[in-house]
């Protein structure tokens, strides 16, 4: 009777031994293969390769444009938040509806298809950590700086997209000044706190980071500055807003000094092997490829993907050289 009893106990207990034994395979294995997935920012892991990225801009952060462009031949969306509202409430519903987890799923890595990024309303002479510190935390793996004009403006905003180093670290500088809270971050992005932690940095100055930084040249002083801002450590590259720049040199926009002064930041950015970034219309993509333009802006995003911008993005991406 004891024998039964001893033997019924030991075969309701088997299937705790066989999780107690296995268990460590399973915890061990999911943050092991996020460590070893390479860049998690889409954008980030195409550049690194000497890859050109296509993306929209977008205003609309309802759920149904998130889904939508989240299965749209983009790698990159950038959420205008210069001119339109700072809604971080809105931005936080906006990434999670363009979280394509069927897509994550088959393809097996954490990295998600379309890389968010926005672009903030404080210019470079105005302070942007507040700003900054709000939309990484929610998830953002990329911060465009509106008119940036000096290296000072440029280095203050890559410190306020890093997080302090450790001692000894081998990035030191630009020293960071962005507080911890990584939680919504980490979660978003598919890591611990601690494997978020160390992929959000500046890429390129840290090869293994996934946050890009990216200033904006729109004024004759950031013409003037191009070649100290492209200096600066940390920056991934200049993003040109050619209507601002116009107005800044006192031309309209199709005059040809405004060209040449587009093509003076292209020089710099190739100069100092950082992207360069433009939005072009379908009929200028190859142009605009030709001149040495790595991230190139279809046009504007919302409720999903307009005609127009998909064929900028599609007339980019049918160029070979």
């Amino acid at each position: 009777m004891q024998q039964r009893h001893a033997s019924a106990t030991l075969s309701h207990l088997w299937p705790v031994v066989m999780i107690v034994l296995f268990a460590p395979q399973f915890t061990t294995t999911a943050p092991s293969a996020q460590r070893s997935d390479g860049h998690l920012n889409s954008v980030v892991d195409k550049l690194a390769r000497g890859e050109r990225v296509f993306g929209v801009s977008t205003y609309d952060l309802s759920l149904e444009n998130a889904r939508s462009l989240a299965r749209s031949d983009i790698d990159y969306v950038y959420v205008d938040m210069e001119h339109g509202p700072m809604d971080f409430a809105a931005l936080q519903t906006f990434l999670l509806g363009l979280t394509d987890k069927a897509t994550i799923a088959e393809s097996g890595s954490a990295r998600q298809p379309v890389t968010p990024l926005a672009r903030i309303a404080p210019y470079g002479r105005e302070s942007s950590q507040w700003a900054v510190k709000q939309a990484l935390d929610i998830g953002l793996m990329g911060i465009i700086f509106p008119s940036i004009e000096t290296p000072e403006q440029a280095r203050n905003a890559v410190r306020s997209m890093r997080y302090p180093q450790r001692r000894g670290a081998p990035y030191m500088e630009p020293r960071g000044l962005r507080g911890s809270g990584p939680g919504a971050a980490a979660w978003f992005w598919g890591l611990s706190t601690t494997d978020y932690v160390r992929h959000a940095d500046t890429w390129p100055l840290n090869p293994e980071g996934d946050l890009l930084a990216l200033m904006m040249i729109e004024t004759v002083d950031g013409l003037r500055n191009i070649d100290t801002i492209a200096s600066v450590p940390g920056v991934a590259g200049f993003y040109l807003g050619p209507s601002d720049l116009s107005n800044s040199l006192g031309l309209p926009r199709n005059d040809p000094e405004v060209e040449e002064a587009i093509q003076t930041v292209v020089d710099a950015c190739l100069a100092h092997d950082i992207a360069c970034g433009i939005t072009a219309s379908a009929r200028d993509m190859p142009r605009r490829i030709e001149q040495g333009f790595a991230i190139l802006g279809g046009g504007r995003a919302g409720g999903g993907l307009p005609t127009s911008v998909d064929a900028a993005v599609q007339a980019g991406r049918a160029v070979r050289n």
